[in-house]
């Protein structure tokens, strides 16, 4: 099914926080809510700088309560191992049957490092290039299995073939990592990577690694240059630009009845707050802001989080999501099971497979 102006459809998403909810099961009404209306992911964020539940966990609680929709923590590359991050987000593509992304992100304060000690705080162009090697380092383990490396022969009690396990024997500027993984290869191949693009330091880490960059701008203007920047810059790393999906974020408002939206939102962009742009106004006017700025090439989509997390994520599904579907601008259905199918993306080949590297 493709979109009335030409381009594909539209891929959306929603963000579960919720503040002061430590009960895991608080997060399954919600994500179900987000997959009847056919929503490609939903993300949790997470930080070392406040309290709060591990979101990867959070989300592997929510797997098995949802069927379809992909399910992205955020997980910190700062002051954790990458070869426990790589195998986390393994499991929980294997826990969600393929529909595992990751959020990457970094952690800058010093408070935050002194909860760890084992290093001090950096530049975040420094943490930035080193979740870059991290996001290198998680695709050679998670390719480090071969897709028929378990054979699980019981006559002979051979559970793997070790001619297609590999050591990724991987340097980077601040770890070392032999491999192979002890996590088998995940159903997608490499479970979807999302990075928030909005600032510089983080850009060019998504334009090499992101399936998905996340970029907070307050127009279709800015958002078109950012695109832009991003999909050239894949281009220039080797990459199919058609590969990276660039989804504008937004905080939205949708209030408690149907209302135009405030000066300064609706189709003339979002307004600028110190929690990102924001948009305020009813699920109408919010579905004309998304197809307007889909249509101009500005974004493939957009990552929505609401700031009254039930009222404006029931809103979104059953107002904005139900009139961009009757619009032919979105799909109605999943035509696939795991999120690199609901993203357009294919399943990445398995490097040491096709190159023949040595184990």
């Amino acid at each position: 099914m493709t979109a009335p102006h030409g381009r594909g459809l539209l891929h959306l998403a929603a963000a579960l926080d919720q503040q002061a909810a430590f009960d895991a099961a608080s997060y399954v009404g919600p994500a179900q809510l987000a997959e009847r209306g056919a929503l490609d992911f939903v993300t949790l964020g997470d930080t070392f700088a406040r309290p709060g539940p591990d979101a990867l966990a959070v989300l592997s609680r929510v797997a098995p309560a949802t069927r379809r929709i992909g399910l992205v923590p955020t997980v910190t590359t700062t002051h954790t191992e990458p070869f426990h991050v790589q195998a986390a987000v393994a499991t929980l593509d294997w826990v969600s049957r393929g529909r595992a992304g990751w959020q990457l992100d970094v952690s800058t304060t010093e408070g935050e490092a002194r909860l760890f000690g084992r290093r001090h705080a950096a530049p975040a162009d420094a943490l930035w290039r080193e979740a870059g090697e991290i996001a290198e380092v998680a695709a050679r383990l998670w390719d480090s299995w071969e897709d028929d490396a378990e054979i699980r022969d019981e006559a002979t009690g051979r559970f793997v073939d070790r001619d297609k396990l590999h050591h990724v024997d991987f340097r980077g500027a601040t770890f070392f990592v032999k491999g192979p993984s002890i996590v088998p290869r995940p159903p997608q191949g490499h479970p979807v990577r999302v990075v928030d693009a909005t600032e510089g330091a983080a850009r060019r880490v998504a334009a090499r690694y992101a399936d998905v960059a996340l970029v907070r701008v307050v127009g279709p203007a800015q958002a078109r240059a950012v695109r832009a920047e991003l999909r050239e810059a894949a281009a220039e790393f080797g990459r199919d630009p058609d590969t990276l999906r660039v989804l504008g974020s937004l905080v939205v408002d949708l209030g408690d009845g149907e209302r135009a939206a405030e000066p300064g939102h609706g189709g003339g962009g979002p307004r600028q707050t110190a929690q990102g742009p924001l948009y305020r106004g009813g699920p109408v006017d919010l579905a004309e802001l998304i197809a307007a700025w889909h249509a101009s090439e500005a974004v493939d989509g957009f990552h929505l989080t609401p700031v009254e997390p039930h009222r404006d994520l029931e809103r979104l599904v059953n107002g904005t999501v139900a009139l961009l579907q009757h619009r032919g601008l979105f799909r109605t259905f999943y035509p696939g099971s795991t999120l690199r199918e609901h993203l357009g993306l294919a399943r990445p080949a398995n490097q040491y497979a096709v190159t023949g590297g040595a184990s």
